[in-house]
């Protein structure tokens, strides 16, 4: 079955490493592989959520216009993290690429600890929020229905957040 191509938003993320570089190889790879990146944020600098004793991280978000399935785009995005030298060694740890699928269009995904969009915690974390505000604060979440720009108004995380 052949899909109507979709938004999908994704937050890349880098905290080991040359941060800009592997960002920016990982949207080349993004733009092969999975759709037309066709809205991208600043840079952020963020501190480490979750484990904060790390380096801190390069944060950004990127819309892209896809024809992949939100299982398809996964799998792409793993790959693209494993092409870059992503070693999944602990939960929130330090990390040469991180790339999450945020969300995909409207729809809602729960395939348990495999994929769930929308990304279960966006609504929690400043550093996915402040960045993807810049490119989308008009979405509407499909299930808690708040734009992301509400989202972050309500947000108390007081995580370490700066535009570059």
């Amino acid at each position: 079955m052949e899909l109507d191509s979709e938004n999908v938003y994704l937050l890349l993320g880098s905290n080991l490493g040359d941060r800009e570089t592997l960002i920016n190889d990982a949207l080349t790879e993004i733009e092969q592989h999975v759709g037309v990146v066709f809205a991208k944020s600043s840079l952020y600098e963020t501190a480490a959520w979750g484990k904060e004793d790390q380096p801190t991280f390069l944060n950004i978000a990127i819309g892209v216009k896809t024809m992949l399935s939100p299982l398809e785009v996964l799998e792409k995005v793993l790959e693209i993290e494993l092409d870059l030298g992503r070693v999944r060694l602990e939960k929130w740890g330090a990390r040469l690429i991180d790339i999450d699928v945020i969300l995909y269009g409207n729809k809602v995904v729960d395939m348990g600890e495999k994929l769930q969009i929308p990304h279960p915690q966006m609504q929690y974390r400043k550093f996915v929020l402040e960045p993807l505000n810049e490119i989308a604060a008009e979405y509407v979440h499909p299930i808690i229905q708040l734009k992301v720009s509400e989202m972050l108004e309500r947000l108390n995380d007081n995580l370490s957040v700066s535009k570059l």
